[in-house]
């Protein structure tokens, strides 16, 4: 939880690549493609290519059901942008550490994380 930004996975960007979009250190922003999209907080580096996001795998899945399509994450969960297959018929590993997406700044606030809080417990069960 240390790693994480505003309650969401932290999404590694070069500064190039950020400013080019207007986005800053700490904002959220929506990572989508064609699958799916997510929130992520915003680290910036110059450690990291142009043209390359890294986003780790450590967010739970958080639907939001209420404002937004299936395969949306507001935890950061990459899970939705990649596709589900093997890398071949032999070893069947996954081809999800790579995947294309676009970045933007969001543009509204987002609705708080969920994903790790308990569920309500009904008391009076009958």
């Amino acid at each position: 939880r240390k790693a994480k930004i505003k309650e969401r996975e932290a999404v590694t960007l070069n500064p190039s690549d950020a400013a080019k979009r207007g986005i800053e250190e700490g904002d959220i922003v929506e990572i989508f493609n064609d699958r799916g999209t997510c929130l992520a907080g915003v680290i910036l580096s110059d450690e990291i290519s142009k043209n390359i996001a890294s986003l780790p795998t450590g967010a739970w899945y958080d639907p939001n059901y209420e404002n937004h399509e299936v395969g949306f994450c507001n935890h950061g969960n990459p899970n939705v942008l990649t596709r589900d297959a093997g890398s071949s018929r032999l070893s069947q590993g996954p081809i999800a550490h790579s995947t294309l997406v676009e970045i933007r700044k969001c543009s509204y606030t987002p609705q708080p994380v969920s994903a790790l809080k308990p569920p309500k417990i009904e008391k009076n069960l009958k």
